[in-house]
């Protein structure tokens, strides 16, 4: 139950289009993603949002979802950027280990991610 709960956090919505989009570089991040609340696609609806707050701090809030039946609900942690990669780490989720993404464009205010160990999915960018 434990995989199944990390791949709705982490796996989220599996689409690829197969066409090569403009993978974003630190400048892109820091303009699109900063400031600004993503939606993960989760698979079986709704959507998981992830503020990544100016200050270096991200935050999840799962409850829509209904997670806390599986795991704290909402958790905290801190992001960065390296070679252009949006990278982050929370004090509970994914056991607090670090991960990064490689993120490209994938169509108005939507983003493909892959994630350091191959998962990969889209996210909505809201404000």
């Amino acid at each position: 139950m434990k995989t199944l709960i990390f791949a709705l956090l982490g796996i989220l919505a599996t689409g690829f289009s197969g066409v090569h989009a403009k993978q974003l570089q630190e400048a892109d991040i820091r303009s699109s993603i900063i400031g600004r609340t993503i939606y993960l696609a989760a698979p079986m609806g709704g959507e998981f949002p992830l503020n990544y707050r100016p200050s270096g701090d991200v935050d999840g809030n799962g409850k829509a979802l209904g997670l806390g039946k599986f795991i704290k609900p909402t958790d905290t942690g801190r992001w960065w950027i390296e070679a252009n990669r949006l990278c982050q780490q929370f004090k509970v989720w994914y056991d607090g280990k670090q991960m990064c993404f490689e993120l490209s464009e994938n169509g108005p205010d939507k983003v493909k991610w892959i994630r350091d160990n191959g998962d990969t999915g889209i996210a909505r960018i809201g404000n």
